[in-house]
């Protein structure tokens, strides 16, 4: 993965230096023959070319080491981080384009007014580019959803691991990177705003005696609740566990739900150890899960 996002770094610095390759072949259709000026060019703007951009792609390495080497908590501060390396890409590609067509003795400010009519052709075909750059501006400023926050897109969830000026990075359960564009980005749920709900559906036989079980099940939840007090990032369930009554009357069961409200990226784990916890709690009181079962007669 790292050779990957090495080799990504240097795209869109090259694509400036193929950009001048095609600026050189399409000039004369502009009004200026800049092939003459770049194949007369001496040694000595070879030289100057070749270490600009050199300085460049040091100077974008040099900036991206220091802001990699920020490892800020606050989902805010992670998303303004890897907007900024975003940015940096496209600035170091646009820097060696305009400085290596100085170099070469031309002047940009023409190049600007020629290629007009061209760029605003070119801009018509780029509409969804430009409205994917327009989109990611407006969401840094309206904090819609940042890195590290769980989202909902289009039924895709995950966590989102990289927000650049184009696209957006989300990163499922399984480590599957789902890449959207910005403007692509609709109709998001946020599942990381608010605390989510864990929940535990679990049966017991017809026979047990319910009221004397919900008299013992505030002391059992709260016990549970205290064995998982003391995570990594703080207790699993941030607020007391929830008795919310008979959720059903099953065939061969009395369904009893129970909710604990956990942080979204621990909405599994929260529901497992309940199902885990309460299952051995009832045991330990003699109440045990009820099973269908089968009775063969002969007749």
């Amino acid at each position: 993965m790292e050779n990957k996002n090495g080799a990504k770094r240097f795209i869109k610095p090259l694509i400036g230096v193929i950009i001048l390759v095609v600026l050189a072949l399409c000039s004369p259709l502009l009004g200026f023959d800049l092939s003459r000026t770049i194949f007369k060019f001496s040694l000595q703007k070879f030289v100057t070319l070749v270490a600009m951009v050199i300085l460049v792609l040091l100077i974008t390495f040099a900036v991206r080491l220091i802001l990699g080497a920020f490892k800020p908590k606050s989902h805010r501060a992670q998303t303004v981080i890897t907007i900024l390396r975003s940015v940096l890409s496209y600035a170091a590609a646009l820097v060696i384009l305009c400085w290596g067509l100085s170099i070469l003795g031309v002047n940009v400010a023409t190049i600007a007014t020629s290629v007009g009519i061209i760029a605003l052709i070119v801009g018509f075909g780029a509409e969804s580019l430009i409205a994917d750059v327009v989109t990611g501006i407006f969401m840094l400023f309206e904090n819609q959803y940042n890195v590290g926050d769980i989202v909902e897109v289009n039924g895709f969830r995950g966590t989102v691991s990289n927000i650049g000026i184009r696209t957006t990075s989300i990163t499922d359960s399984s480590d599957n990177v789902k890449i959207i564009n910005n403007s692509m980005m609709v109709n998001i749920l946020n599942r990381s705003d608010n605390l989510s709900r864990a929940v535990c559906d679990i049966g017991i036989p017809y026979a047990t005696d319910l009221e004397k079980l919900e008299k013992q099940l505030p002391a059992m939840l709260e016990e549970i609740r205290a064995a998982h007090a003391d995570g990594e990032d703080g207790p699993l369930f941030r607020e007391p566990l929830v008795y919310c009554g008979v959720q059903a009357l099953a065939d061969s069961a009395i369904v009893l739900r129970f909710v604990g409200k956990v942080e979204e990226k621990d909405i599994y784990t929260g529901a497992r150890t309940l199902n885990h916890d309460i299952l051995l709690a009832f045991r330990r009181v003699g109440v045990e899960c009820p099973f269908p079962q089968v009775d063969v007669q002969n007749c």
